[in-house]
């Protein structure tokens, strides 16, 4: 079973940016985190679950979202449902 691979596009530029994660994984969702309230488009990272079907575990993946290049990799001893969604908090700050 092939990977699948995440692309970023911009709209702009018409240009098309590719990331894969080897084959047998599967993406979720990856959202983006800026990293100043006054950064670049792309001055940040994005974060996103990469499942692994032949351990059936998951990592949660965090790439430096001009690049598309690792900044974290955090792996998990289980997997994650597919259609996981995750919430974010104000701190009131």
């Amino acid at each position: 079973m092939a990977g699948w691979v995440l692309l970023t596009h911009d709209l702009v530029g018409g240009t098309t940016a590719t990331r894969s994660f080897g084959d047998g994984k599967q993406l979720g969702e990856f959202v983006f985190q800026q990293a100043a309230a006054d950064s670049g488009e792309d001055d940040g990272v994005l974060m996103g679950f990469v499942y692994d079907s032949a351990t059936d575990r998951n990592q949660l993946a965090v790439l430096d979202a001009a690049a598309l290049e690792d900044v974290a990799s955090i792996h998990l001893p289980h997997r994650v449902p597919a259609g996981f969604h995750r919430n974010r908090v104000s701190t009131g700050q």
